[in-house]
């Protein structure tokens, strides 16, 4: 692994103010979606969800399907939905007309030993691929994973095993346009990409491609060359993801550990695949919904799997604001033009050191990593300046027009006597307030409070839109 050297503090990007219509994009960028989250969900729920979606410039969404029993009825109400929306001409729920959705099969869920197995994965592909509202690229439907490089289906091997799935006429006698038709089949395997380039697969999604491995800022890993270089023309599915952290004890997921996800992640890993953009046709964003492990961007709705205790409180809508931008200038190659300012902050409520003897789950591992600091990212119209400040702690400058980043490192603050302090943020330009900004309920504070387990979420703001 090759490693690069790392970005100043403040970064800023300089964007040309240009927008070119076009009728639709060259690349694609999809979220993906827990359906095992949404066992309350009605048809309306689908309804607002991908509208909010649509309206950010996310073409699709990817359904991760697990084997709760109840999953079908859920995807069936999704796929319900996209047809009301779609049967209505020019309908104004849908602000991109062109929405889809398709199917992700979780093999960390989903039986994967039988031929039944493959029979079953099979019927809901035939079911939905057919759909007016699933997602085609180059033509074909699109079908992915999470996992899966364990399964056989009784074959005796991963190759021919998934072939029994995707392969063997799965469209033949389904009628309409996808009959008879092949997939495009992206899974996520987690195995060395020079394996996945020699499968029968038509690419892969690298899932772990949307944070650092380790202790280093994302964009000091290669692993996007790395698929790149072993899939030998095949697609390739990028991830790209705000935040990881999630705290499950042994009781139940059993799993709790965070990925290092300052340094301006989110944004920098975008701009990783805008410059990639002509070898990246697709980025998968992880995700909308997995409250679980801490990277949803979407609403908190639906029923969480056991991770009210760091989630509840913690929006992170403010991260889907951020991203419409780099959206459009993956999926274009153009940044489209700032027309309001804004700021989007971002950080943990917490120091990594910070105890919290209540929790019986502990630390999380790699909570080392984490670095206690707050994260700006700011969308200027005009050349500004910006102050902000929690406690003894500040930082700020003058920023020229476009996106620029920095960040408020409160690592200090935790060896001070104050025990909380309130983030505040201005912003002037030319002696006038823009922005003042004082983002509700981004407390620090130096301890843990009483009865409390660790927390290593961010919390998440955003000025008005």
């Amino acid at each position: 692994m090759r490693i690069r050297r790392l970005l100043p503090l403040v970064c800023l990007l300089h964007l040309i103010p240009v927008i070119i219509a076009q009728d639709a994009p060259s690349n694609l960028v999809v979220a993906h979606f827990m359906v095992g989250n949404t066992y309350p969900y009605t048809v309306d729920d689908w309804t607002q969800d991908f509208q909010l979606a649509a309206s950010k410039g996310i073409d699709a969404f990817a359904l991760n399907i697990g084997r709760d029993p109840w999953e079908p009825d859920r995807i069936a109400d999704a796929f319900k939905a996209m047809a009301m929306i779609m049967a209505q001409p020019n309908s104004p729920l849908l602000p991109t007309p062109s929405f889809r959705l398709f199917l992700s099969f979780d093999m960390s869920s989903l039986p994967c030993g039988s031929p039944s197995d493959a029979d079953t994965i099979r019927s809901l592909i035939r079911a939905y691929a057919v759909h007016p509202a699933y997602l085609l690229f180059q033509g074909r439907p699109v079908l992915s994973t999470f996992g899966g490089e364990y399964c056989n289906f009784g074959t005796g091997s991963l190759d021919a095993g998934w072939a029994s799935v995707i392969r063997n006429g799965v469209l033949n006698g389904v009628g309409g346009p996808m009959g008879g038709k092949e997939v495009v089949f992206l899974p996520a395997f987690f195995i060395d990409p020079g394996v996945v380039g020699g499968l029968a697969a038509d690419g892969a999604f690298s899932w772990n491609s949307a944070w650092p491995m380790g202790n280093y800022p994302i964009d000091a890993q290669d692993t996007d060359a790395m698929y790149l270089g072993n899939l030998t023309g095949k697609i390739y599915m990028a991830g790209v993801s705000p935040w990881f952290f999630t705290h499950y004890g042994p009781s139940t997921y059993n799993k709790n550990w965070i990925y290092r996800s300052e340094d301006h992640l989110l944004s920098r890993r975008f701009q990783a695949l805008i410059t990639n953009r002509a070898r990246i046709p697709i980025a998968q964003i992880i995700t909308w919904n997995d409250y679980g492990e801490s990277h949803y961007i979407g609403p908190v709705k639906g029923a969480q799997p056991g991770s009210q205790a760091w989630v509840d409180g913690f929006d992170h809508q403010g991260w889907l604001d951020m991203i419409q931008h780099y959206i459009y200038a993956f999926k274009y190659g153009v940044y489209p033009t700032i027309e309001k300012d804004r700021l989007f902050i971002w950080g943990r409520l917490f120091p990594a050191s910070a105890d919290a003897p209540s929790d019986p789950i502990g630390r999380p591992d790699h909570h080392d990593w984490a670095m206690d600091r707050f994260e700006i990212l700011l969308h200027l119209t005009a050349p500004a300046d910006l102050s902000i400040s929690c406690g003894p702690s500040n930082t700020g400058g003058s920023f020229p027009a476009g996106i620029s980043k920095l960040s408020l490192d409160v690592s200090q603050n935790a060896m001070t006597a104050i025990d909380s302090c309130q983030v505040t943020t201005l912003l002037m330009r030319n002696g006038q307030t823009v922005i003042n900004y004082v983002p509700a309920g981004m407390q620090w504070k130096r301890q843990v409070e009483g009865g409390k387990g660790y927390n290593f979420n961010a919390f998440v703001g955003a000025s008005p839109a």
